[in-house]
């Protein structure tokens, strides 16, 4: 088979997109590190933004659904206290929300879960077990938080 001529229009047009590529990875490779310093933080805000978010939705749910026995700020009534840094500390994310979907079989505290035939989705679920851990910052220091109106008698 013949070789073909050279043809010096397509090998500048070659050239030409061959230097154009090249331009374009030394711009990609300068800004990578740029790209790689900066968007952990984005990450970090977008993540903090949405557990914002999420306890907000907690809140509304909590208000609805657990203000009657837990009270208004998860300080207790006749179900525990919720917002008490004992609580908080001992109980997992996984634990509350597990709490909230079961209930507590031989106490008031009925299942939530619409698995378990009660009005709440596992992203509502989630929702209040968010909104309960984003009182552990200002949570006080309860040791009854168990029996908050000492309705069990233990002392």
């Amino acid at each position: 088979m013949p070789e073909r001529p050279v043809d010096p229009e397509l090998e500048k047009s070659t050239n030409r997109w061959m230097l154009w590529g090249f331009a374009v990875m030394i711009v990609m490779v300068a800004i990578f590190p740029v790209y790689r310093w900066y968007e952990p933080s984005t990450r970090d805000e977008a993540r903090a933004e949405q557990l914002a978010d999420l306890a907000d939705q907690g809140r509304q749910l909590y208000s609805v659904n657990c203000v009657a026995c837990h009270g208004t700020l998860g300080e207790g009534g006749i179900g525990p206290a919720l917002n008490s840094q004992q609580f908080l500390a001992s109980a997992t994310d996984a634990q509350i929300r597990s709490l909230i979907a079961t209930g507590v079989p031989g106490t008031q505290m009925v299942a939530y879960s619409q698995d378990f035939n009660g009005p709440l989705t596992s992203e509502q679920i989630t929702a209040i077990a968010t909104y309960l851990r984003s009182l552990e910052e200002t949570a006080p220091d309860n040791p009854n938080w168990r029996d908050p109106l000492g309705l069990l008698g233990g002392g």
